[in-house]
């Protein structure tokens, strides 16, 4: 993937899979996982990892997700459509196609990536990351410039 041959540290790019979703399998519901899910396929439905896990969920170059995605790492080589909440990384590969926002703490891009939606920075753990309709309010009124500010 995006680590291999570039000096990182072991383990980058490189992800355990104990699940496969075959090329010519199609997934209609919600799908629940810990560990390497790697999707060849296609699956119509949220992908959640379970909380606490150390999980890894990655979208092959004929993948293809159509629905939200929560998990700690995502790397995506395919077709994403929905929002993808990741507590810890995004890989986005050269093939990755992507309708939807992303909430990540780090994002690695390759070119050719492309994305239609938003890219937003988290910190926060996966749990509390929220979906577009509960964004924070916001803090006040920006001044415009030369405008006095109120002590």
């Amino acid at each position: 993937m995006l680590g291999i041959g570039k000096g990182k540290s072991p383990g980058h790019g490189q992800h355990a899979v104990e699940t496969l979703v075959g090329p010519r399998a199609v997934i209609r519901g919600d799908v629940n996982f810990t560990g390497g899910l790697y999707v060849e396929g296609t699956i119509h439905g949220k992908v959640v990892a379970d909380e606490g896990s150390a999980a890894v969920l990655t979208i092959a170059d004929k993948g293809r997700v159509e629905g939200e995605v929560r998990a700690p790492v995502v790397v995506i080589n395919g077709h994403m459509q929905g929002d993808v909440y990741a507590s810890e990384r995004v890989e986005l590969a050269a093939n990755a196609r992507v309708q939807g926002n992303i909430h990540y703490k780090v994002v690695e891009m390759a070119a050719g990536a492309m994305i239609t939606g938003r890219l937003i920075h988290a910190d926060a753990p996966l749990a509390q990351l929220t979906g577009p309709d509960t964004a924070p309010a916001p803090a006040g009124r920006v001044k415009a410039k030369g405008e006095a500010q109120e002590a």
